[in-house]
């Protein structure tokens, strides 16, 4: 089985430091929806992991994730592709729990739910906190310069290996 793993924010839709609180800011970035479908027609099952503290924030709720959900979903449809599955972490960063990125909770989930090792499958994420959340069991981390890349590679600090590419058509387009 050929799985890869999305962040949403910044990978896939536009990231907003206010958030993404309904279907209407949701935004997909140029490109990404078709790169997701190139994905699915070479046989990739396209899993989201996302932190969604606007939750627990008390931004947003559960039925407006779904909504936001339904709409990237929707959007993929309409260009031939399709996010297999969505596991996202709803808690802030104080709740301490073990699921919210970088902690790798999320990533050991994915693991047991498609009962395979992480080892080598492609992790693109646009933060460090995606980056070592998937590393740390063996991903190969792809780092996209769109969302907060570009201010995460200035930074530094990244996972070994860590592939650079300028946004998820690029990276679909070097794993195919």
């Amino acid at each position: 089985m050929k799985l890869i793993i999305l962040d949403r924010d910044g990978v896939i839709n536009h990231d907003s430091d206010q958030f993404i609180k309904s279907p209407d800011e949701w935004k997909p970035i140029a490109g990404s929806l078709e790169a997701i479908a190139r994905l699915n027609q070479a046989g990739y099952r396209v899993v989201v992991a996302t932190n969604q503290s606007g939750i627990g924030r008390g931004l947003f709720d559960m039925p407006t994730l779904n909504a936001i959900h339904d709409k990237m979903h929707k959007s993929l449809a309409l260009v031939g592709g399709r996010v297999d599955a969505i596991f996202f972490c709803p808690h802030t960063s104080e709740s301490n729990c073990t699921c919210r990125k970088p902690k790798s909770g999320m990533m050991e989930e994915i693991a047991a739910r498609y009962g395979c090792s992480l080892q080598g499958v492609p992790a693109v994420g646009d933060s460090l906190r995606d980056l070592e959340a998937t590393a740390r069991l063996g991903a190969t981390p792809y780092l996209v310069l769109t969302g907060k890349g570009t201010k995460t590679q200035a930074k530094g600090g990244l996972p070994e290996g860590t592939v650079i590419l300028p946004d998820l058509s690029a990276v679909v387009a070097s794993l195919l």
